[in-house]
């Protein structure tokens, strides 16, 4: 590995640590470990913090838009929803989603004609599509490979969900679904786009690794994020 790898590779693992995530410590010290390279190491860290992410932003989401949860099948808990979005069903698509997922089900969330959960359509969407991102992988090793461009793709992605939470709007005017806002005395809630630009942060640093580490070129796309459309994973 090259030294500029090196570097990015400490420079990451430092500030992953410092967001919280764990450290490999002989506390938790698994034999598995001895077949991970440095870059693999720092993968699943991103991984772990990602689904951190993931499921911060969900719970956010469904308590500032209540009546989503509300169509849900009956019984339906926030935590039901969390185990869902964070299934295997991810790889296969959601059932209750018509079989979508990935930027299918992101697409459908901002659809006039969808009558169901829109926070699980949403974040099912968000979650397959950055598990797609991963190859499918929640764990790396040495002979594991990952594609930068996907990544790349997947942090452009992320910039037109932003975009598209905080203007899509149904025929009476209304968002969508609730996110970013102003309270009664004039103070802006901009937690989910920072939790956003957390997300988007993470994937573009791991491309830029993976390319890197690899040798290999990011195709990069110029693309607003006022965009209707996804590049693809």
């Amino acid at each position: 590995m090259r030294l500029t790898s090196l570097l990015q590779v400490c420079l990451v693992a430092t500030l992953l640590l410092q967001t919280g995530c764990a450290a490999n410590s002989a506390s938790n010290f698994k034999l598995s470990n001895l077949a991970k390279s440095d870059i693999d190491s720092v993968t699943d860290m991103h991984i772990k913090e990602i689904h951190k992410l993931c499921r911060e932003l969900t719970i956010k989401l469904y308590k500032r838009n209540p009546r989503e949860l509300a169509k849900a099948p009956p019984g339906t808990t926030e935590k039901k929803r969390l185990a869902q979005i964070f299934s295997a069903q991810r790889i296969h698509g959601f059932s209750e989603l018509g079989g979508a997922k990935g930027t299918a089900a992101i697409t459908l969330s901002f659809s006039e004609k969808y009558e169901g959960d829109r926070v699980f359509a949403l974040m099912a969407g968000i979650s397959s599509m950055l598990f797609a991102a991963y190859n499918y992988q929640d764990e790396f090793f040495i002979l594991d490979d990952i594609d930068q461009q996907k990544l790349y793709n997947s942090a452009r992605n992320l910039e037109t969900v932003a975009w598209q939470l905080n203007n899509r709007r149904n025929n009476s005017g209304e968002r969508y679904i609730l996110s970013n806002g102003v309270s009664e005395s004039g103070i802006r809630n901009l937690s989910y786009e920072r939790l956003f630009g957390k997300l988007i942060s993470l994937q573009d640093m791991m491309a830029m690794l993976i390319a890197d580490t690899t040798n290999r070129n990011i195709t990069r796309v110029v693309q607003s994020a006022a965009s209707m459309t996804f590049l693809p994973i």
